[in-house]
């Protein structure tokens, strides 16, 4: 097997040009304070991304088939409040984790159901539940921090090889799977056929409501799995955790290469946007900048939907010049000249 080939089947154009942007912007920011390209730095950058980086690849499941999840703090921050208790009670992990991960697949599968049954549009339904979700993380909690959380569970997230934590050649190894389940296998393909054209989607027979269920109930799994992490890393979970995270995968979702229209992207390239999202804190910090690293991150999203939106509207009129000059091209040959003299 050519390694060229596969590194080209895995890094196509827009993932590379994700990734080629992180690359400038690190070299950028490196010109400006070399302490920013230290090792030391840029490891902590990578491992910082962990958990946008597995709630990039919970959304994009949701964005590739046309939909949107702007729950995904919310669900965050319940799983990881009842967990941390639970946890710091005395519980076993095993148990927590389990919590967690059920907390993580019934709110998926509830908005996957109010989108497909109830024809809710996703953006309303995921609002609503990100605001009952939030409702229900203050009545667990009582409006106060979950702390104490015992320090071997905290340490988890210390543990490392090459200087990378386990926690993110975790989300890599997702990353990987998932990319390969999407582009090798049929039924991963369905998510993106749904996103791209659900209309002949539906002619050809996928299970398009089936599909779109289990995006949301995708993204609820791994957005569990991220509250998990967060618990792990802060070590402690107030009652407005994860506020703000769902635009910060959205935005890692749209700066990896996803389209917001569905239909494009994958879970490489929202990992590498999550990298991005991590690094805007840090970089503002090398660069005594007093920007907030919201401002940036919203900046960053608007202009990259822009561009989105502009090559989505280029492509299509490509198309539709290919088929006029196609449909030109065949009244003008010969045969059809002949048939009509004849």
């Amino acid at each position: 097997m050519n390694p060229g080939k596969v590194f080209r089947s895995v890094f196509k154009a827009r993932e590379m040009t994700s990734l080629s942007f992180v690359i400038a912007l690190f070299l950028l920011v490196g010109l400006v304070n070399h302490d920013f390209l230290s090792g030391e730095n840029l490891l902590l950058t990578l491992n910082a991304s962990v958990v946008f980086a597995m709630l990039a690849i919970g959304a994009s499941f949701v964005i590739i088939t046309g939909e949107i999840d702007v729950s995904v703090g919310a669900v965050m921050g319940l799983t990881a409040a009842v967990s941390a208790s639970m946890i710091r009670d005395g519980a076993p992990w095993g148990q927590a984790v389990l919590a967690a991960v059920i907390i993580g697949l019934v709110c998926g599968t509830v908005n996957g159901l109010g989108l497909m049954y109830l024809r809710i549009p996703s953006i309303i339904m995921t609002l609503g539940t990100n605001g009952i979700i939030r409702g229900l993380i203050y009545v667990y909690t009582g409006g106060r921090w979950v702390e104490n959380v015992p320090q071997n569970f905290k340490a988890l997230s210390q543990v490392s090889f090459m200087g990378i934590t386990i926690f993110y050649w975790s989300a890599l190894a997702v990353a990987i799977a998932g990319f390969l389940v999407m582009s090798r296998l049929r039924y991963g393909r369905y998510f993106a056929a749904v996103g791209d054209n659900i209309t002949c989607a539906t002619f050809i027979g996928i299970p398009v409501r089936r599909v779109k269920i289990l995006a949301f109930v995708f993204s609820g799994l791994f957005t569990s799995i991220a509250g998990l992490m967060f618990v792990s890393r802060i070590g402690f979970v107030t009652p407005m955790a994860g506020s703000g995270y769902e635009m910060k995968a959205i935005a890692a979702c749209v700066l990896g290469g996803v389209s917001l229209s569905g239909g494009v992207g994958s879970l490489i390239g929202a990992s590498i946007g999550a990298i991005i999202m991590a690094s805007i804190g840090r970089i503002l910090v090398f660069l005594n900048s007093s920007y907030d690293d919201n401002t940036i991150t919203g900046i960053l999203l608007v202009a990259i939907v822009v561009a989105d939106a502009l090559l989505q509207h280029r492509s299509i009129e490509h198309a539709r010049r290919q088929r006029l000059n196609a449909k030109t091209a065949a009244a003008e040959s010969p045969v059809l000249k002949g048939a009509g003299k004849e």
